[in-house]
């Protein structure tokens, strides 16, 4: 495998998160009842006129500040004519040879991944195969279609052959997916196919320019997908290079079940779709001012907010990366930052307790019980010596559960922790005078002996004082009283 390299290019359709359809006024959402979001124009009947969603375009140059995109002066819609059931005109409109945005790039890991265009168009419907138990067309009885989403607009995002790997590929997509939510231009979840991935994938002998057959991948509705679909493509096409056989150009679906890519039908080229302007849309030519609007819009991306994250709170790449990619949960950090906690602290309980207490719950930051200022109050209380960090645990769970503050649950429960030095030695030379034995074995043992015993008489103590012993006190007298 050494021999050969992967050359990969990703399509990403992002469906956009206006209120209503590309070009009508019919409800842009997910899960309503079937064919219930649906009018004349987004079902093509005659006589049935396209208006332009002007937040569409607003998206659309937003995402093209973000992303380092050129925006010509004008782009134009085109008709993709093409004959499946789930288009119901026959036709998509989209953008063809003048898009709206070109020629943007996007960094991944220290790499710049080029990326072609970015156009609008309008969404399919959907299809439900039934019968046969697979849910494909090949075991299917018949099939239902869904026209609910055809005319929800959709951004389609195709980046240049820079890619090398899955793991690159699936590093692409995440950075994309943190970008489009950060601007604000869609909710990007995958499983509810907002967000969808094409991957092209062909290989070459390493060291050679010439590109191979190109094989598109479909069907992959999550970042783990994606990676497998990849993965085995570039171990099929070696496969088949290495032992003669001819990799076809084609569209291949991918079985997440089976784990393997099953061919679909020949990859159609550009001239097949009969590409024709849209007669009946006007060129879109943003003024200045939307223009202006739009670069005023986009916020501090994923990229700039690990960085930040990074240099002034002194958290780990990787705490970052959780926080950034979890964008409510960051604000909520942030907020507890703004009142004084600081940063590696928060980064610390955010990652850790609360997103897991998140993670287990459903929950969104918006909605805790505990405020901001709240974290921030049990941080200073752990930094104070009132809170061991184990008491801070269940301080906080309980102030995730109920609406309390952590100062409350301490002073309730009785929490505060047993700092004083003098009432503190009285605990411990009371426990070291009722196991005199360990004491004894501690100090006649060898290393592994003395920290077996420490740690009993340490537990003693804290057993003896409810787990509210000051830890680091604690250490200091024990040792005294050992040595």
């Amino acid at each position: 495998m050494a021999e050969y390299e992967a050359v990969i290019g990703l399509e990403v359709h992002v469906e956009l998160a206006t209120t209503t359809k590309l070009f009508c006024g019919c409800p842009n959402e997910f899960g309503a009842e079937p064919n219930t979001n649906i009018c004349p124009i987004c079902l093509g009947l005659p006589g049935s006129l396209p208006v332009l969603n002007r937040r569409v375009v607003e998206y659309a140059l937003r995402l093209g500040e973000a992303m380092h995109f050129d925006v010509p002066p004008e782009s134009i819609f085109h008709r993709k004519n093409y004959f499946y059931p789930d288009m119901p005109k026959d036709y998509q409109v989209s953008q063809y040879d003048e898009p709206i945005c070109v020629d943007g790039w996007m960094e991944i890991g220290g790499t710049r991944i080029r990326i072609e265009r970015a156009h609008m168009e309008e969404d399919t419907g959907k299809t439900q195969h039934v019968g046969g138990g697979g849910g494909r067309i090949h075991d299917a009885s018949h099939s239902l279609v869904d026209y609910n989403r055809a005319g929800v607009p959709l951004m389609e995002i195709v980046s240049r052959p820079d890619i090398r790997s899955a793991e690159q590929a699936r590093a692409y997509v995440g950075e994309l997916r943190g970008v489009l939510q950060a601007i604000g231009v869609s909710d990007v979840k995958m499983e509810e196919g907002s967000m969808r991935v094409d991957a092209n994938v062909s290989i070459r002998p390493v060291g050679t320019e010439e590109l191979g057959t190109k094989v598109e991948v479909k069907n992959m509705n999550s970042l783990r997908s994606l990676g497998r679909a990849i993965d085995y493509e570039i171990e099929r096409q070696i496969t088949a290079m290495t032992t003669g056989e001819r990799i076809v150009q084609e569209t291949r679906g991918w079985d997440e079940d089976a784990g393997v890519s099953q061919g679909m039908r020949s990859k159609e080229a550009s001239n097949d779709y009969r590409y024709f302007p849209e007669p009946d849309l006007v060129p879109v030519a943003p003024s200045d001012a939307m223009r202006a609007e739009a670069r005023a819009e986009v916020p501090e991306l994923p990229a700039e907010h690990r960085a930040r994250l990074v240099a002034a709170w002194g958290v780990a790449d990787q705490d970052a990366r959780i926080l950034v990619d979890n964008p409510l949960l960051a604000e909520y950090a942030d907020a507890a930052v703004a009142v004084g906690a600081p940063g590696r602290d928060v980064a610390n309980w955010c990652t850790g307790e609360i997103l897991g207490y998140l993670n287990e719950t459903g929950l969104s930051p918006e909605v805790l019980p505990l405020a901001p200022d709240g974290l921030a109050e049990l941080i200073g209380l752990v930094a104070d010596g009132t809170l061991s960090r184990s008491l801070a645990k269940d301080v906080l769970d309980e102030c995730l559960r109920e609406p309390k503050r952590p100062k409350q649950v301490v002073q309730e429960r009785g929490l505060a922790q047993v700092s004083d030095e003098g009432e503190l030695a009285g605990i411990l030379d009371a426990v070291l005078a009722a196991n005199a034995d360990a004491v004894a074995e501690y100090r006649a043992g060898d290393e592994k002996v003395r920290g077996k015993k420490r740690g009993f008489l340490f537990g003693q103590v804290m057993q003896a004082t409810d787990r509210k012993a000051n830890a680091q006190l604690l250490n200091q007298l024990l040792d005294e009283r050992l040595q």
